[in-house]
């Protein structure tokens, strides 16, 4: 043991420069390993935290799948129960309407309508209508021989007038007319017409009688009389006056709605009701509040607060894309639906009919 204490002894020295030259590196090996030490640590926690992370990602899935799988059998029970309700309303439906259809029929035939009575009526019903109908036939052919024959006289008699007209076109037996043509076989039908009819008179216009002067003669009563004037001075007739025709003519020319008005009117119009409905107006901004302008119309914070009243955009807008990258790889969501037990069910308790089986 002495000899080793003085080894020791001998080796203070050598173990004081060991110890800081070791000291040394350690100094300057300290950031390292501790930069060394906190990015292991980061690490494991990293992995801690995506572990637990992956953990509740798939405890969500699993919760969602369940009550996702839950909501859609009731759904599925529900539009199976309405659609059998649908089938059996449908099918009643058309049974009570085959029985209203029995029923109605047999009373229509035993109460209302007795089908021999039907059949007489119609019968003479039948026969009196072909006779109505003969009826207006022959009244409409009787007006038709009608109206012919009043066309033929308006004819014949037009045929007459211009005849009367035209008799001094008439043949002679020295001078053949302009309707017996000696190069005709017969003469033309006007010539027959001209010698059955008579001449047209003219007459002439009725004389005016003179009716006798019996008013009596004041001449020769009172000789020292003045005679009067006439009564009209201007001459009868519608004459204007000769001032107001030489107005006329020498009326200037009247200028045109386009000249008068001027070309901004319109413009001119509406900026002054701008000004009339600006200087009347009490605020500027109308409240409109039924109206869809302010909806989209983001908060505008005061000067003195911090706290933006406003909706929050998580999960409206975005959700989990705002980190993509982190679902790289992996399998999307599937939904696992069970068997139900009312599916199953479908053919063997009742039928499309709607009658249970």
């Amino acid at each position: 043991n002495m000899a080793r204490l003085e080894k020791l002894y001998k080796q203070v020295n050598n173990i004081k420069e060991q110890y800081f030259i070791r000291n040394r590196i350690a100094e300057e090996n300290r950031q390292k390993e501790n930069e060394a030490a906190v990015r292991i640590q980061s690490w494991f926690r990293g992995c801690q935290v995506r572990a637990y992370l992956s953990h509740l990602h798939k405890n969500a899935t699993l919760i969602q799948k369940i009550w996702r799988g839950l909501t859609a059998r009731a759904l599925f029970s529900q539009r199976v129960k309405t659609a059998y309700f649908i089938m059996k309303m449908n099918f009643y439906n058309k049974m009570a309407v085959k029985i209203q259809q029995r029923w109605r029929g047999y009373y229509v035939r035993k109460n209302v309508h007795n089908y021999y009575a039907r059949k007489r009526y119609l019968e003479r019903l039948t026969r009196k209508n072909e006779h109505i109908r003969r009826d207006l036939e022959e009244f409409a052919e009787l007006q038709r021989r009608e109206r012919e024959r009043i066309i033929l006289e308006k004819e014949e008699k037009e045929k007459n007038i211009q005849a009367e007209r035209l008799h001094f076109l008439l043949s002679t037996k020295q001078c053949p007319g302009v309707f017996n043509s000696p190069f005709r076989a017969e003469p033309d039908e006007m010539e027959l017409r001209l010698r059955k009819v008579k001449l047209l008179l003219v007459r002439s216009a009725p004389k005016e009688r003179k009716t006798p002067n019996i008013a009596p003669d004041l001449t020769n009563l009172m000789p020292n009389r003045e005679r009067l004037p006439p009564i009209h001075k201007k001459p009868q007739g519608p004459f204007r006056p000769a001032l107001e025709v030489q107005q006329q003519r020498q009326r200037p020319l009247e200028s045109s709605l386009r000249v008068t008005t001027s070309i901004t009117a319109l413009e001119e119009a509406r900026e002054e009701l701008k000004r009339q409905e600006w200087r009347t107006r009490i605020i500027d901004q109308t409240f409109l509040p039924f109206s869809n302008t302010r909806r989209n119309k983001q908060y505008e914070g005061l000067m003195h607060t911090s706290t933006p009243f406003e909706q929050m955009a998580y999960g409206t807008k975005h959700f989990r894309e705002e980190h993509k990258e982190y679902l790289k790889g992996k399998k999307p969501f599937k939904t696992v639906f069970t068997t139900c037990n009312v599916f199953d069910k479908f053919g063997r308790l009742y039928s499309n009919a709607g009658n249970i089986v």
